[in-house]
Formats: C-alpha cells, structure tokens, sequence
C-alpha cells in the first residue's frame, strides 16, 4: 500500500478542497469568464471567487450556513461574528455581479438566549454599507414545516429571501413567474358595474386604486412576494437542502435563458440544477468534499437530461484546452405573452396581485 493508499478518508478529502480550489484559481487568471460556467468547485467560497472574472455573472442565488445552525456540518459560525463572517465574501460577490444582476440571500434568524438573534438585520445595514441596494424582501412560505411545540413561540414556516441588486434599474423579467388567474375571474368579471369601469380609489386615501375591468381577458397575474412552497423531503445527505422550485423561481425571474448564475454555498447543487433546467450556465462553490460529489452528480444527470455540456472536472483544465460554453439553446418561454419586463420600475404597473387570495 502506497502513502496515498495508507491516508485516511477525511483527510484525503480535505486535501481535496485546496486541490480543487487551487486548480481552479490559478487556471482562472488565464481564463475568461465564458470558460469555467457550468462545474461545482470544492473549496472556499472567498478564495475561488479571488479567481473569477468581474461582472462575470447575472445573478447570485445561494442560501449560506446559517450561523451555528449547522455546527455539524460547516462547524458554525457564532452570531455575533456573522456579520463579519459574511462581509468579505459579500464584497467578492459584489465585484463578480454585473451592474445588472440580482443577489438573492435565502437566510433566518436563529433564536439565542431564548429571543430573535439580531445578526440578519445587521447584516443587511452592513450590505447596505458596502454598495448594495436592498431592493425586496421575498417571503418563503414553508408549507410543510416541522412540526413541534415551544414555549414561547410557535414553530417556524417562513424564511426570508433578501434581494439585493448593485444598481436601481435590473434585469427583472416579471412576466416569466405571472400566475394563473384564478377560477374567481369568470364570476367577478362577469357582470360589471359603472364603478368597476373607472379606477375607484381607495376609501382610506392610501393612494392605491382599482380598475376592474382592466382584468376582463387577462389569463395571467403579477405574483404577490410570499412563495408558498414545500421544503424538500428528500434531503440528499444534506442537513438543509431547498426545494428546486425556489431558485428556479428566482431565476425564472431575474435571468435570461444562457445567463449565468452563481451560487458560493451551493450544498447538494440545487441551485445548479434548478439553472441547467432552465437553461443557464452555473457556477457552484461548496465547501465539503462530500457535497461536491452530490452537487456533482446532480448536475451531470440534469446535464444529460438536458444535454447541455458538463464543465470539467476538477483538476482536467490545465490537461484539456478552454472552451468557451455557448449560450445554451433558446427553449419556450415559460410564460408567452409581451416583451419581459426588464427594469424594476416600469411605469404604468398595474397592481395585479391585489386581487389574490
């Protein structure tokens, strides 16, 4: 048995993270930001972005550690140090987001000394501070949410999605998330009054107004910011993994069809996959190697499902020359209807979602 044969498994492991990163660090200052899309990187978050082009991608959407909640897993990071945890590779990410791109954070709260920690808050005044614009704040309905019971609080269904952009105006394509109508439109819009046919303002003078026979021939609806969607049962050997179907939506909504996304903390890969099904290219960093292989694996069979090419396995690129990736190939709009809505402001919205249950 050879030295590499006699080592252990962990630590064959945790050599792996510094070869993977470094491999990828050192090709990346020769390659363009077209040439690494579509692989899972086993490393640090902070150092394998030191490696990436500027402005090399359209959206980030990641969920990180949240801080001491996965001591097991990622070792944890305290609450009170989160902040100053996250800070410097929030700046890596600020750098590699073109000025267009969105930045969706899916974090929560924990509970400390038996009240709300305040370490999400202060992290987005400290975002805020760096040169991010906190444009929204998404809801993630969990409707499917572990049962329990305690003592002074009920069980948690919810967490946030921060979504922050580096300028006002966005890629936002508003139109690709609208929602079906609803069965209520064919009785509510059947017969109309004369006061349905102008806008009638609201009673209390809020400013907010309606006209209801802008919707007669509408199929579609402008969604509200709660996502009710369920949490993923089938955990995939890791301890929080989300549904597809939330990253989908985001980039869905905040990407074209060959853009390219990021995720730094990309766990099992469902950011990965939720992007190969859609159509963009993807970048995902994730710390254990074990993940890594997961994340791998995923996403080479969302590759073949898809048939869009893998990227190169860690370690192959100085061995095979660089490739540009093209776009991938132009699918069916999710949704048919106008041109995407490409800004965050549009003048003329409509408030659609005021009708919804």
């Amino acid at each position: 048995m050879d030295e590499k044969d006699s080592r252990s498994a962990k630590n064959f492991m945790d050599d792996d993270i510094s070869r993977s990163a470094k491999n990828f660090i050192d090709d990346g200052i020769s390659r363009s930001a077209e040439n690494f899309m579509n692989e899972i990187i086993c490393g640090d978050a902070r150092e394998v972005l030191a490696g990436v082009p500027p402005e090399a991608f359209d959206l980030i959407v990641t969920s990180p550690p949240y801080a001491d909640s996965r001591k097991r897993t990622y070792g944890g990071v305290h609450p009170d140090r989160f902040v100053e945890w996250f800070l410097p590779i929030a700046e890596e990410l600020f750098r590699v987001l073109k000025p267009s791109g969105s930045f969706v954070l899916n974090i929560k709260e924990r509970v400390v000394g038996g009240e709300r920690h305040t370490y999400v808050i202060e992290l987005i005044l400290a975002l805020r501070e760096q040169g991010w614009r906190w444009t929204e704040e998404y809801c993630w309905h969990k409707k499917n949410s572990y049962p329990g019971r305690w003592p002074n609080r009920f069980r948690d269904s919810w967490e946030r999605c921060l979504h922050f952009t580096k300028e006002k105006h966005f890629k936002m394509n508003q139109e690709a998330v609208m929602v079906p109508m609803g069965d209520w439109a064919r009785s509510r819009l059947r017969n109309l009054s004369e006061t349905d046919k102008r806008r009638d303002e609201s009673g209390v003078r809020s400013g907010f107004g309606k006209k209801i026979v802008n919707w007669v021939g509408r199929e579609f609806a402008f969604p509200a910011n709660v996502l009710h969607m369920a949490t993923e049962c089938y955990t995939r050997n890791h301890s929080a993994t989300f549904p597809v179907a939330l990253p989908e939506w985001f980039i869905k909504l905040f990407s074209d069809e060959g853009d390219a996304v990021l995720d730094p903390f990309a766990g099992s890969g469902t950011s990965a996959v939720a992007a190969q099904n859609l159509g963009r290219r993807f970048l995902g960093i994730e710390l254990r190697p074990e993940y890594c292989e997961v994340a791998r694996k995923r996403s080479e069979e969302a590759a073949a499902e898809k048939k869009l090419p893998p990227g190169p396995a860690p370690g192959e690129a100085e061995r095979q020359p660089s490739h540009p990736m093209s776009p991938a190939p132009r699918r069916t709009p999710v949704v048919s209807g106008p041109a995407p809505t490409r800004v965050s402001d549009a003048p003329g919205q409509i408030p659609l979602a005021l009708f919804e249950e």
